[in-house]
């Protein structure tokens, strides 16, 4: 299934560096194990050393750059049948080569395709599961990534805590109101209890807080 799933998501070894998501450049199939070989991005840090060495909350211009690189690779992993399922800062590289710091995914082991109807059992890592995983035993693959990337802004723009989805359910986690207006409806939006009232990745990508 990682296979399949990073084939789709990147392309195959010609397709090197030209995609959000880390290139498969072989793999073996050992009987009882498969051996991955994949496109190493250098230099680059995984996004939690990243977010560990900038020693506190990134100012919101650079969160902007890395969450907007990736809600639109989100969207084109969907388009491509991915649900990655696992989003988190141990799973994004930055690549830090240049002066604008680039968005790399890995680790679509805990992966799979995305289906119409809702999923049952979690894989995944459950601090970031979706409020409705623990309310109605089900959840939805677009949803379910709106929330993880909703997470993941609310811990870079923190930079002292990590978001827990049962914390935030006893309202234990309280967003920055010093940040801008669209940043906090933004974080409202992809954090809303409600899967139907949750920003879909296309609202996301076109919110002002982008612009």
């Amino acid at each position: 299934m990682e296979v399949l799933l990073m084939l789709r998501a990147a392309g195959g070894p010609r397709s090197v560096g030209k995609s959000s998501a880390v290139t498969l450049v072989d793999w073996y199939d050992l009987n009882q194990e498969t051996l991955l070989v994949m496109e190493r991005p250098a230099p680059s840090v995984d996004l939690l050393t990243y977010m560990l060495n900038n020693n506190g909350p990134m100012d919101e211009n650079t969160v902007k750059n890395i969450m907007k690189q990736l809600v639109d690779a989100a969207i084109v992993m969907h388009s491509k049948g991915v649900f990655h399922r696992d989003i988190k800062s141990e799973n994004i590289l930055i690549e830090t080569g240049s002066d604008v710091p680039r968005v790399r995914i890995i680790d679509f082991g805990c992966g799979c395709t995305v289906k119409n109807e809702p999923y049952r059992g979690f894989s995944g890592t459950s601090a970031y599961a979706p409020p409705e995983y623990f309310t109605r035993g089900a959840y939805e693959a677009a949803p379910t990534t709106v929330w993880q990337l909703g997470a993941l802004l609310y811990e870079l723009l923190d930079g002292y805590n990590q978001f827990i989805t049962s914390e935030f359910l006893h309202k234990n986690i309280t967003f920055n109101t010093g940040l801008s207006q669209d940043c906090q409806d933004l974080l409202n939006m992809c954090l809303a209890l409600n899967p139907k009232e949750r920003a879909t990745l296309e609202q996301m990508q076109q919110h002002p807080w982008f612009s």
